[in-house]
Parts: C-alpha cells; structure tokens; sequence
C-alpha cells in the first residue's frame, strides 16, 4: 500500500537514502572527520555519536526519543562507511536485548535511549550485572529535566543502584565525546555495561569539542562455544566485586575535578550541566576565592576517598543537580559511614531547602544559573536579584498588553486533528459520556485544545489501550460508559500489541483507534516496522498494522481521519459492538506528505462567509483550531493562510455556510492511499 505517492518500497527507500547521505555530508564536516586535534562546534548529542565513533563501536540501536534521537541518526548516516550496524528497534527493551547480542559476541555496543525508554528496558537491564558482558556495552540515557519534550520529569540515575550497573555523567559536549570513550573502557575491564546519563541542555546544546582518533572496530563478532551468560542469584556477590573494582578507577578518573579553594568557606557539589551553571555562579558573585567547586562525573558508585577527601576541605557543602538529590542522598550516607573522620558537616540541598525542588513558575526540576546563583549567594549572604525578578519589575513598566494563550498545537493538516474533532463528536453523539484513553506521542496533544480536550489519560507507551481494555471489564459490574484508546502506529508496535491482545483474551468491550500516519513523526520522522525501511535507509518489507490485527482476528475497520463525517458514524457503530474493535485511521503525516507532493489551493471564498453572523463562533479558527485558519479583521471574515495550509480540505467539510472551497484540480498526487 503506496504512502504519499511513493509507488514502491524501492522508491521510498530512495528519499530516506537521499536523506541519510545529506546527513553523511554534514557528518564528514564534522563530527565524522577523522583529523584528530581538529576542532569543531558540536552538538552534546553529535560529540555522543563522535565519542561512540573514536571507541570503536560496531553496534548501535535505539527506539526514537527526544531528547537524543540524533545520535543514532548521526551514526545511521555513516553506518555503512564505518562498519557499523544502527537500529530503530521496536522498543527499548529490545533495543538493549541487540546491544547485548553485539556486546556477547565480543564487540562494541552503545544502546540509546530517554529516561522513559529506560523503564522499558529495566527488566533485561537487572540482569546483565550476573551475567556479565564480553565487548564494551554502553547505555545512553537521556533524562529530560523540565520536560521538554516528555509527559514527566525521571531521574534515571536511581535506576543504577538497582541495576549494579556504574553511571556517568558528562558536564558539556566535549565530556560528553571523552566519556563515551572512557566508558566503553570501563565497561570491558569490569565487565559490566555503563550508563552514561545525559539530560535535555547538554543534549542540544553546542560546544567547541577537540576530536580524537577514531578506532576500528574489534573486527568480526563471534559467540565462543565455550561462552555462556546465565543469570542465576549465586552470581550477585560477583557483581558487588565488579563494581568494587571501579574504585581505583573512579578515584583516578579524569571526570572527577576538584577547583577553588583550598580550605574554602563553601564546597559545591555538582553532576552534569550543573557544573556549569555552578561555575557561572562564582564568576557572577565574585567569590572565587571564597568557593571550591568539585565536579562528579562518575556518579555511582562514589569515589569514596575521592569525595571524603573534598568533604574534609570544608565543613559546609551545597548539592547543584537534575533533578532529585541522588548525588546529595549519596553524598549524605558515605558522610555517615566516616562521620568521626569528615564531620561535622553542614548540607544544604534539596533536603534543606536551600536549593529549590522546582523552577518557579513552570514548576519543574530543571535547574538554571538563576537558581544556582541564587541558592549560592543565599548560603554566602551575599545579596542577589535573580534575572526572572529582574523580568518581571521590567514587565510591569511595560504597557497592559491583553496577549492569548499560546498552547502547543497540531500542525497545519495534520490527521490526529481530524481524528480528535470525529472521536469527540461521536462521543457527544452516544451521550453517555465515554472515555477517551491515550498515551505518549504527537496525539498526546489531545488533551490540550489542540486535541479538543478528548484523551482523559496520559501515562506511558501503550497505557491507554491497556486502561481501556480494563475499563471494558467493568462493564460486567455496571460501568456503561464506553472506553477508547487512542494510540499512535509507532507507540502500537511498541507496546500496544500486548494489550491489544489482552482485551481479546478477555473478551474486553473496548474500541481501539490507531492513528496510522506511517511514521515516528513526535521525534522527527524515523521509520518503524510498517515503514518499509530501516534505520540505514535499506528497503525492508513492512509489517503493516492492518495485517497484525487481522492475523489476532479482532475486528477490523479502515478509515480516513479526513473523512470526519464518515469516521463520525463508523465510531459510532463500532461503540454499539461487543468485545474488542478496531479502528485504524490511516492518513500519512503532513509534514511527511508535504515534501513529497503538491496539495490543492483552500481558499475562504469571503462573499459566502457570513463572519460572526454566522453563529458558528468562528468554527474553522476559533473552535476547529487548524493554525492555518486565520480571521480577516478588515473584511470581519475567515480567510486561510496559504502558506501554513496543507490542504486537507478538513474545515471545508465543517463549514456550515460552505464558504471554504478546495480547488481539487490543483493536487498533483492522491494524499491517500
């Protein structure tokens, strides 16, 4: 079934291709040049992907997840020059489960993914410690702080304790590059994989980094007969002793860095990108000479006698970290242990108070050179304005200025719009007050205006299907409202195939909707297993949605998001039915679309359109919500913005006066199918 007006996997595979060689250009600019002591502005997650180039890697997969879904991108784009193998695996779990293929068969493995992803993959993860690995084998966990671009807020580092797997944490890029190379040392001389923990800033943020020599790989893999990697509980006093190996590492790592003071009124204790604000801190208040500033980047385990030594420098330390106090918990208990040796001591952290939980006023736990600046000049008593202060006195000078709400949206055209506008109708329709259930990627924005307020739950990959599959049992108990998941195509070949067959078994009365746009598109387009194409770019064939759930023999329906009138009705037949259905609505996204075809010209034909004396309430901007439907203040009308419309003809469709007219004679090629 041909997407976007692609006729043939082959063809597909040719723009992807295309693709990933303009990305192969960019590469041999930079980060993918092999002149070692040249250097170059890179991003954290390009110095990631140049540190797994110089140390050697032959292996690397992931499952798209902002913030570092450019890393395995990175290495994709060179894969086939360098020898390396790189996968958008279905999901995390997977994706560690092939890194440790690589890793047993005696080479280099880096497996990436966000803090989310990390969850997925725990299980696998707790017992790689008592098997043991053979080739260096590093996980790249991405946390982000703020939540950027994820539903929560994660502190993934207290996932290593669990796990008896070491973490560490670079500071910028150019640590960032340095210790993916460490790492994958570390990794084989213990034999345990390594987490390596990036967050949101030190991911896109850009750097001057020194490039090293690139490495060869270890040469071909092979699984020595002889070799085995069981896991049994006898093996985990084996682990404690690998991990107390790390000692004399850690103690000697380059990525630990006392500066300041020494005998220092304060010593500050930082991990990651706060070591940087921590420093710009100092240089803002002035107090230098006051400070001493000690910079942790192998973060579990401790390097005791490193950190006892700082502790004794001072009898007062303050914590700077994203985004819970893990390193000031460990720092407090290591104390403990030595307290007649390093006390008394006086902590100031999160515990304390004295450095803030959340960011005001978003309330997240991300932490800024404000925050740093601010808790730090506080334990110093030195008098501190924070800029976001500063702001708001400046603001308050300014002109009242009545400025809307800007939420985040839906693109122009884009086919989960659609969707939401005919699950919400449907439901007002059948009137008795269904629930609509989500989960994680662009149509997670259904619970914004955007989405029309639709999904009432967001958790995790594949959660909606599985609270509606639970929620179509409570029917036998009396509950009479009908439950829909929405789910997307990618996040349905992630997770939700197990409870899809769940509701089966369970004979669940529940409606599932995949909203099939052919693509990842939340974290920028990267193909999944209905794409036809891997991460390389090689045509594959696909494993299409509709086929999946025909071979669970559940219920099957087809439909077009663009179509609402129709996709209206068929929801509503499909409430009515017993046990399992399933909707797929399958319309290619239309940022997708729009690089490969021409859509037709929407116009507002402004003397049909009646304005506010309509009494729709201005249904195709106001209410309807597509960016690309603007009003007119001059002529008091709605009017489309050419440059912003795809072309869907949607709000035609809606329009109750017909005053939006879609010249079809203009479209190039068939957006559908």
């Amino acid at each position: 079934m041909a997407w976007g007006g692609a006729s043939s996997l082959e063809e597909k595979s040719g723009t992807l291709t295309l693709r990933l060689r303009e990305k192969g250009i960019m590469a041999k600019l930079y980060w993918n040049l092999d002149q070692p002591g040249k250097r170059c502005m890179l991003s954290g997650n390009e110095a990631a992907a140049r540190g797994a180039l110089e140390s050697g890697v032959q292996v690397i997969t992931s499952y798209p997840g902002s913030p570092s879904v450019q890393i395995l991108e990175c290495l994709a784009a060179v894969g086939h020059e360098r020898g390396i193998y790189a996968e958008w695996s279905i999901n995390e779990k997977v994706a560690l489960e092939i890194a440790a293929a690589g890793s047993f068969s005696g080479i280099r493995a880096l497996s990436v993914m966000k803090a989310d992803g990390l969850n997925v993959a725990l299980d696998f993860l707790t017992t790689l410690h008592l098997s043991g690995i053979d080739g260096g084998m590093v996980i790249l966990v991405s946390d982000d702080p703020g939540a950027h671009s994820s539903v929560k807020e994660e502190d993934s580092r207290y996932l290593a304790p669990p796990a008896h797997v070491p973490l560490l944490e670079p500071t910028g890029p150019q640590d960032t590059k340095d210790i993916l190379i460490w790492a994958f040392d570390i990794s084989e001389k213990v034999g345990l994989p390594v987490i390596v923990r990036l967050t949101t800033r030190i991911c896109h943020a850009r750097a001057t980094v020194t490039l090293g020599r690139i490495r060869t790989g270890k040469g071909s893999p092979r699984f020595p007969v002889e070799t085995r990697f069981i896991t049994a509980g006898r093996f985990h006093p084996d682990a404690h002793k690998k991990l107390d190996l790390l000692q004399d590492q850690f103690e000697a790592s380059p990525f630990n860095l006392y500066t300041g003071a020494e005998e220092p009124e304060l010593i500050v204790f930082t991990s990651g990108v706060s070591h940087a604000y921590a420093l710009e801190a100092v240089e803002r208040l002035d107090v230098g000479e006051r400070i001493g500033v000690f910079k942790i980047g192998t973060v579990w385990p401790l390097p005791e006698g490193l950190v006892l030594k700082v502790l004794k420098r001072s009898e007062r330390v303050v914590f700077f970290e994203e985004i819970e106090p893990f390193l000031e918990d460990q720092t407090k208990i290591l104390a403990a242990q030595h307290w007649d040796d390093v006390g008394p001591l006086t902590f100031l952290g999160k515990r304390s108070g004295d450095v803030p939980w959340v960011m005001k006023p978003r309330g997240m736990g991300e932490m800024d050179p404000d925050i740093t600046t601010q808790a730090l000049a506080k334990a110093l008593d030195i008098p501190f304005k924070p800029g976001a202060v500063r702001i708001k006195e400046e603001i308050k000078r300014l002109p009242e200025m009545d400025l809307p709400l800007r939420f985040p949206t839906l693109c122009p055209g884009c086919p989960h719009r659609a969707s939401y506008w005919a699950i919400k109708t449907a439901l007002e329709l059948d009137g008795r007050e269904g629930v609509a259930l989500g989960d994680i990627g662009c149509y997670a924005l259904g619970v914004l205006p955007t989405g029309y307020g639709t999904i009432r739950t967001v958790h995790s990959m594949g959660s909606g299907l599985g609270i509606a599959s639970g929620l179509g049992k409570l029917k036998e108990m009396g509950l009479d409202q009908p439950a829909i998941a929405v789910i997307g195509d990618s996040t349905f070949y992630h997770a939700g195939i197990p409870p899809l067959i769940n509701a089966k078994n369970t004979h669940s009365q529940c409606l599932c909707i995949i909203l099939d746009n052919d693509t990842t598109a939340m974290t920028g387009h990267q193909p999944h297993p209905g794409s036809g194409l891997t991460a390389m770019g090689e045509a594959t064939p696909p494993v299409p949605v509709a086929e999946l759930v025909r071979g669970l023999e559940i219920p099957l329906t087809i439909g077009d998001p663009y179509q609402v009138e129709e996709v209206i009705q068929t929801i509503l037949g499909l409430l009515g039915k017993g046990g399992p259905q399933v909707l797929l609505l399958q319309r290619e996204c239309a940022l997708k679309a729009g690089r490969e075809q021409v859509f037709p010209r929407v116009y507002v034909d402004q003397e049909q359109c009646l304005g506010d004396a309509c009494g729709c309430s201005r249904l195709c901007g106001r209410v309807f919500s597509c960016p690309a439907n603007i009003w007119d203040e001059e002529a008091g009308k709605a009017m489309i913005d050419d440059v912003l419309c795809m072309g869907c003809g949607v709000c035609a469709s809606l329009c109750p006066e017909k005053a939006i007219v879609v010249e079809s004679e203009r479209r190039k090629n068939d957006p559908g199918f």
